[in-house]
């Protein structure tokens, strides 16, 4: 499965990424700093442009092959096991790192639950939300990327996470797709 976290610039930079993913790719998680009012149109306007089906995420919702749940505005989203499967588990606790959702939240559960099974994409966005959790799911063995400088639309939460060292490889957003297929097909 694919955790993606996204904030400042990354409607765009979303759109890119998951135009590119074809109808078989793994599941995908994403917090994207946004306003509760904006998720479900968002996720509404992205699938009608991409080949995978997207969707605002509901508590309980399985993580599914060529399916992207993006986290309701103001709902931490996590990640959890059910049996064999990974569903996601929708929370309005505390702000982390001043946000709700937090990109964080996602990628610990995601490190926690899924481990060497997952991938983390932390892409353009101000601040520090998702670097700690991105450095969680490299030492729980996930394969983890960061969005380079040049193609960020604000180099801050990829900047961060680069110097703790979470980032198993920094790429640029239109190489980041391909990479991430790679990866899931040759763990």
């Amino acid at each position: 499965m694919v955790a993606i976290g996204a904030s400042t610039g990354d409607t765009e930079a979303l759109r890119v990424f998951l135009s590119a993913m074809p109808i078989d790719c793994p599941g995908i998680v994403i917090v994207q700093h946004m306003h509760e009012v904006f998720t479900k149109s968002f996720a509404r306007r992205l699938n009608e442009i991409c080949q995978i089906s997207v969707k605002e995420a509901e508590d309980g919702d399985a993580v599914v092959k060529g399916q992207a749940l993006i986290a309701p505005g103001n709902k931490h989203m996590m990640l959890k096991r059910n049996g064999a499967r990974y569903v996601v588990k929708l929370d309005d606790g505390p702000l982390v790192n001043r946000h709700r959702p937090s990109v964080d939240v996602l990628f610990r559960s995601a490190a926690r639950y899924a481990g060497s099974n997952a991938i983390g994409v932390l892409m353009t966005g101000m601040g520090d939300d998702g670097a700690k959790g991105l450095l969680e799911m490299k030492m729980a063995l996930s394969q983890t990327i960061a969005q380079d400088e040049e193609s960020c639309t604000v180099f801050g939460m990829p900047r961060v996470a680069i110097e703790l060292g979470a980032a198993t490889q920094v790429l640029s957003l239109n190489n980041m797709p391909a990479k991430v297929l790679m990866l899931a097909r040759n763990p």
